[in-house]
Order: structure tokens, then sequence, then C-alpha cells
């Protein structure tokens, strides 16, 4: 297996280009953001958690827009289970892509679980899926804040991310976080 490089805040975002739900090609490297790229992937249609979080995001869709924020929320389901998700949890306002690889997901740093089976909501998990990570990059593309988990419940709060970017605007607050742990003494 191929080992990726740590992300790191005021670093380039990795490469990411992925089919979106109702069609077109969401493609990073051509986002024209504002303000912030915000990238969320999730767990996928098995993950009732998932589902009431992105829920939450779908409701304040305007309120980041309005704010220049550019959002995908993504994962490793294919167009089926994508489209289910969106149209069953009501993302009308969210650009909903599919078929991140596992590939990918790794170069993102992101946690790789296996099956348990059938959830909570009686969809049967991916033999293996990403777990959820929280990506805000600025318009040329550099991380800003990462939050990647190994487990789908404790994510941030889309009200605190969306206070986040006036407090950063308004004070032009840096990336942090950005020392290798290589260079930390």
């Amino acid at each position: 297996m191929t080992q990726y490089p740590r992300l790191l805040p005021r670093t380039a975002a990795p490469d990411l280009r992925v089919p979106t739900v109702g069609g077109g090609v969401w493609d990073l490297s051509q986002r024209q953001a504002e303000r912030f790229i915000m990238v969320n992937v999730y767990r996928g249609l098995h993950c009732p958690i998932c589902s009431k979080y992105l829920a939450e995001l779908n409701r304040l869709a305007d309120d980041f827009q309005s704010k220049g924020v550019d959002t995908l929320v993504v994962s490793n389901d294919p167009q089926d289970r994508a489209e289910r998700a969106k149209q069953e949890w009501g993302l009308d306002k969210l650009t909903v892509g599919y078929d991140l690889s596992l590939e990918e997901a790794r170069r993102w740093n992101l946690y790789i679980s296996s099956s348990n089976g059938v959830t909570s909501m009686g969809v049967e998990e991916p033999r293996e899926f990403a777990e959820p990570g929280l990506f805000l990059m600025k318009p040329d593309r550099t991380l800003y804040f990462i939050s990647i988990q190994n487990m789908p419940f404790a994510r941030p709060s889309w009200r605190q991310v969306l206070g986040a970017v006036d407090f950063v605007v308004e004070k032009d607050y840096p990336a942090r976080g950005e020392v290798p742990l290589s260079a930390a003494a």
C-alpha cells in the first residue's frame, strides 16, 4: 500500500475530481471560491449519523454560500447510493459527489473501515469505506482547516464552522498546525 504524506495546513490540498449527483464533475482545481472551499467526506448511505449531519449542513447551505464558501459532500458510494442519500436525506442545496476511491481517501489521510454488515438504517455497509473528514481550503486550494475522524460521531458543529469563517476573515487569522511532526521540538 502506498504511503501518503501527512496533510498540513498552508500546503496544497491533494487533487480531487469526482462525479456529482445530477451530472457533471466537481474538480478542485477548477473551483473559484470567494473565501473558502469546503469538502466534507461522509461515510455513505449506510450511516444514520451522516444523514442528520448533512441535513444540518443542507439547512445552513445558503449561509455558507453567502459567506463565500463553495461546498462539496462526497463519499465512496457509487452513483445509485449517492442519489438515494441526496433524495432520502433531503440534500437539495448541496453538491453531492460520489465514487471517491479508497486511494483518493488515503491521499486525503482519511481512515478506512471495513463493513460491519447492515446498519440501523437497514443499509449494508460497503466492504471498505472512508471515515469522515472535513477540509476547509483557501481559494488557492491551500489547506486551512483539517478534521479527520476514525468514528462517525462527535463531528465539528456546522454552526461553529460558520462562525469560524467570520472570525477568520475579520481577523485574517492564519491556519494553524503547519509545523511538520519531524520539525516539532
